[in-house]
């Protein structure tokens, strides 16, 4: 084998893991993803989690190769969705997800040593598995890290510190910012770019790899060199999540032409693409942060970890960074379970038999966090006070998110299980299935296929075979959609995609509501461009087909993006179901609310409100009763259709018995109670005996009788202290303020336009008196 940065820490690696746990330390193509995992075999049966699947694909070849055998004896691996091992395996490349699923089965009992690689990626599968591993101390466990946190973290695990210095090959760093301290910036990323590279090209022999935040900076970018690659007879090969097979083989093999791979950070760790001389890095990636409550998608410095991944290669060369050398980057990522729902790593922790906040992290999950997540399994009836239940025993080993594995196992039909299933495996497959068109004559021709607008429609239709007119389809993302699709089928024992069952979309519809009915959302009546559930608000996204008269929908999946303000969200429906709103009604989504009173030939009758996240969604005419009954007369009082002039008298009486108390003069120490003239009536009516508006019969308005200033005290009381007073061609409101002997007096109506002299209002002595009209108030002296 060639000699590599790793080998020498070979003896000291083998004879410290006899009896220790390890942190091991390198830079990236120092060997360390595919030597350790060979020195740590002969302490037994090694298990090697990567963060992502083609890491595990890629290595398990590479070292079967090296070991001169196939991949799937001795040397394996197990992804989502593929398994190649045997049970006499004894190295195992896996996924952190297949780790996990392991662990919750028999604690990963088949093996010896545990290598967790890349840990400095952060992620909450590998953060949760290495916090089981410490707590339970089974497994002889080694962890490696490429960032300057070693110690950090083998002081949490209690493990010896390896660090294996130097690199395979030289790499020259170049800055190209003329502030040492500038950070990334995405201004004008591509012309940047191309600046940089268009010096080089002339003498450059080998390939170029770029860092960029994500698909649409790559995108931009390949249009921009497009010029250049077709005078230079450059490949240009885009590198991320969403690739097909086909392109990423073009970004990895050695071509004859040379090749620019523009990459997100999917390039950066445990995947090492060959023949790369010249790296421009913008310093920039997309991460996950919990803003104002929500999961945000946002644009964000890379840290000094990811740096140092990025410039690591398999060849000598140079490393260009769009940025000051000295620029104020974060050492490492923020951890996921710091910015990311919890929701997935509670239900984990669960299925394993713990509690997510008994074990032991190495940084704090913040607390708003957890109880977000406690809150959201047991509305799933996932967990309870005991811990996890039968039907979140059936969501975990489910591989799709877990609010789409609670509506699967909620459907009541084979069929409708069936169409949920598709739906969810169209959700969970990485990338977009499909992109619409922007011909109009497809996508009228589409309208025509499917005319509800329907993305849940479509997405399934496509996981069952079907074409579509206007799109164009994602053929790898479809075939994953397919194999999942596939394994949930055979693990309900339901039939395979060939022989689908057909499936009623209003049945659809109406059980995902009952199941999950937070996923219900109205439009704005006022902001027709949004819908709500009465939580969140969402817009639609760019490629939606809902109709302008659709009002309601379920809101299947969502992208959120940072807002204008600096805690604003802006969160994009990106499927959704349309819904017809007379449905809701049928299923009694929202709750009835209580309105004003009217005069039918049947005598009064109370109107009622279904409300749901502010919006009307249906009306009845009730004979009203109970309580109800009380508060429609107690309104009906108020707005002066029953007994027309007793609400302005009991509020006259309520507001003088209010000053009264203020003043001292009643004999009582406690202060009063802000009782509102509706609760008064309703308890005087309940009282009087009361029950619907047939007992109204039975009494008048002298029947209402308010104990405030006593009664032969009260004329004085209310002349003393007017409540309105009349001026020439002027009429005020007079609102008394006891305890600062203050009082506002208020412009009500009237044609005069001076303002009201000190002497012309009543001898209130030893009071100050405002005069308030519009934004103008003014003392009178």
């Amino acid at each position: 084998m060639i000699a590599l940065p790793i080998d020498s820490i070979e003896q000291d690696f083998k004879q410290a893991l006899e009896h220790t746990h390890l942190i091991v330390e390198a830079e990236t193509g120092s060997g360390k993803s595919t030597r350790l995992p060979l020195w740590a075999m002969e302490q037994g049966r090694v298990l090697v989690v990567e963060p992502r699947r083609i890491a595990c694909t890629s290595l398990a070849n590479f070292v079967a190769h090296q070991l001169d055998e196939q991949v799937g004896k001795s040397i394996g691996y197990a992804i989502k969705l593929e398994n190649c091992y045997t049970e006499e395996s004894n190295l195992v490349f896996v996924t952190p997800g297949v780790a996990l699923r392991w662990y919750a089965e028999d604690r990963l009992q088949r093996f010896d040593v545990v290598v967790v690689d890349e840990f400095h990626e952060r992620r909450w599968d590998t953060d949760l598995l290495v916090a089981m591993l410490k707590r339970n101390q089974t497994h002889k466990t080694v962890i490696t890290s490429a960032t300057i946190e070693g110690q950090k973290l083998a002081s949490y695990f209690r493990a010896e510190r390896l660090v294996a210095k130097g690199r395979m090959f030289d790499v020259a760093i170049q800055h190209h910012r003329n502030d040492s301290r500038q950070l990334p910036d995405a201004r004008h990323l591509d012309t940047r770019i191309k600046s940089a590279l268009e010096p080089l090209l002339d003498d450059l022999a080998a390939d170029v790899l770029i860092f960029l935040p994500g698909r649409k900076e790559i995108q931009q970018l390949m249009s921009t060199l497009k010029p250049l690659a077709e005078e230079y007879d450059l490949i240009l090969a885009p590198l991320h999540a969403s690739v097909t097979e086909q392109q990423r083989a073009v970004a990895m093999s050695v071509q004859d032409k040379r090749k620019i791979v523009i990459a997100t950070n999917v390039a950066e760790t445990s995947l090492t693409i060959p023949n790369v001389a010249v790296v421009v890095d913008s310093g920039l990636e997309r991460r996950n942060v919990q803003r104002n409550g929500q999961t945000t998608l946002m644009l964000s410095h890379i840290s000094k970890a990811s740096a140092a991944q990025r410039a690591g290669r398999v060849m000598a060369g140079t490393c260009i960074r769009l940025y000051g050398e000295h620029a104020a980057l974060d050492p490492v990522t923020p951890p996921e379970l710091q910015r990311e729902s919890i929701v997935e790593p509670m239900l984990a922790a669960a299925t394993c038999g713990l509690e997510l906040k008994t074990l032991e992290f190495i940084d704090v999950i913040p607390e708003k966090s957890m109880d977000a997540a406690r809150e959201q399994l047991q509305q799933l009836g996932a967990i309870d006070d005991k811990g996890i239940t039968e039907h979140g025993k059936k969501l975990y080993p489910l591989p799709i998110d877990t609010v789409y594995a609670d509506l699967v196992t909620k459907m009541p039909s084979r069929a409708l299980k069936e169409a949920m299933i598709d739906l969810t495996a169209a959700l969970c497959a990485t990338g977009k299935l499909f992109q619409m068109t922007s011909n109009e004559e497809l996508l009228d021709k589409l309208d025509l296929e499917e005319p509800l607008g329907c993305d849940a429609t479509m997405l399934i239709g496509l996981v069952r075979g079907k074409q579509y007119s206007g799109i164009t389809v994602d053929h790898d993302c479809l075939r994953e959609a397919k194999g999942l699709s596939e394994q949930m089928r055979s693990v309900f024992e339901l039939p395979s995609l060939e022989v689908a069952s057909r499936y009623q979309r209003d049945e659809l519809i109406k059980q995902i509501i009952q199941a999950n009915n937070a996923l219900l959302y109205v439009r704005r009546e006022r902001r027709r461009e949004a819908f709500s559930n009465g939580f969140v608000e969402v817009l639609l996204g760019r490629q939606h087909r809902i109709k302008p008269k659709t009002e309601a929908g379920l809101v299947l999946a969502t992208h959120s993006l940072p807002g204008r303000g600096i805690k604003q969200t802006m969160t994009l429906a990106t499927l959704m179901l349309p819904v017809d709103i007379t449905q809701l009604k049928e299923l009694n989504i929202g709750e009835w609310v209580s309105g004003e009173t009217v005069d039918t030939d049947e005598g009064l009758q109370h109107c009622e409100y279904l409300m749901y996240a502010g919006r009307k969604l249906a009306e009845r005419i009730v004979a009203p009763e109970g309580d109800v009954a009380l508060q429609a007369i107690a309104k009906s009082i108020i707005d002066g259709s029953l007994f027309p002039a007793l609400a302005d008298q009991l509020t006259e009486r309520m507001l003088h018995w209010k000053l009264y108390v203020e003043l001292g003069l009643a004999n009582q120490t406690e202060p009063l109670e802000d009782t509102s003239l509706e609760s008064w009536l309703i308890e005087q009516l309940s009282l009087l005996g009361v029950a619907c508006f047939d007992d109204l019969e039975l009494i008048d308005e002298q029947d209402f009788v308010f104990n405030g200033v006593p009664e032969w005290e009260y004329s004085d009381f209310a002349a003393k202290y007017p409540l309105v007073v009349h001026l020439s061609s002027m009429r005020l409101n007079v609102e008394y303020f006891g305890r600062g002997k203050l009082i506002h007096v208020h412009f009500h109506s009237g044609s005069r336009k001076d303002d009201p002299k000190r002497k012309e209002l009543p001898a209130w002595s030893g009071w100050k008196v405002k005069y308030k009209k519009a934004s103008r108030v003014l003392d009178l002296r």
